[in-house]
């Protein structure tokens, strides 16, 4: 992904616009090699972010591995803080819209599920992704606006997608729910639940992504068949 100069000018003011609680970053014009320099600050940061927490990361490092100065990355972001709203500012979208183009409604459970778990163990196995859980659910009490928007929008739109889709199977009878919204709960937590918070409590990287879609599709195969025998 290239960041251009004008996105790094509205990465706050769109965000912002977008409910999105991030602070206003300072205002610099960038010429083409600052905004190269500034991506490679977003991806050495996102890389130390994703070894070491947030509150364990040291600028000097994120400096050492891309290159440039300490002066520039403050004229750029700010702060540490500037850096990591960048960073989720980046990965935000794709969080919210990830189920958006699946065309759910006329496939099987099976189907549906299955493919809902291969495009979230996708999404979980970026490193920018890993970076997001880690910040607003392990580092939250320094975050808690962003925290609350996390749960309050993402979150909550990968459950309503999942819960109107159990309401459509329900009402035709191909799934038995007593409630689709606590099903889409369950479902959405039965997935990585368990990753998440080993991610929070500062656990190391996640699996491989063919690991964490087998995970993920054994998820499903529980969740449609329980544990009972038959």
């Amino acid at each position: 992904m290239s960041i251009s100069s004008d996105h790094l000018e509205n990465v706050f003011s769109d965000a912002s616009e977008n409910g999105l609680p991030l602070r206003q970053r300072p205002q610099v014009e960038l010429c083409r090699r600052g905004e190269i320099r500034a991506e490679k600050f977003l991806d050495a940061a996102t890389e130390v972010f994703a070894e070491k927490g947030y509150q364990h990361a040291r600028l000097s490092e994120i400096v050492a591995r891309a290159g440039g100065s300490l002066a520039t990355l403050y004229r750029i972001f700010g702060d540490k803080e500037g850096l990591a709203c960048a960073i989720l500012e980046r990965r935000m979208d794709m969080h919210i819209h990830v189920l958006s183009d699946l065309n759910l409604t006329d496939l099987s459970p099976e189907q549906a599920l299955r493919r809902v778990a291969i495009r979230m163990a996708q999404l979980m196995a970026g490193t920018d992704s890993q970076v997001v859980y880690r910040i607003v659910i392990g580092e939250g009490q320094s975050f808690p606006a962003l925290r609350d928007w996390f749960f309050d929008h993402v979150v909550a739109s990968i459950r309503r997608t999942l819960e109107q889709y159990f309401e459509q199977q329900a009402a035709a009878g191909r799934l038995h729910l007593a409630s689709p919204k606590a099903a889409a709960a369950q479902f959405y937590m039965s997935l990585f639940g368990d990753q998440v918070l080993r991610l929070a409590a500062g656990g190391p990287h996640l699996p491989d992504v063919d690991t964490l879609e087998a995970q993920a599709l054994a998820s499903v195969d529980l969740f449609l068949q329980g544990a009972l025998p038959r």
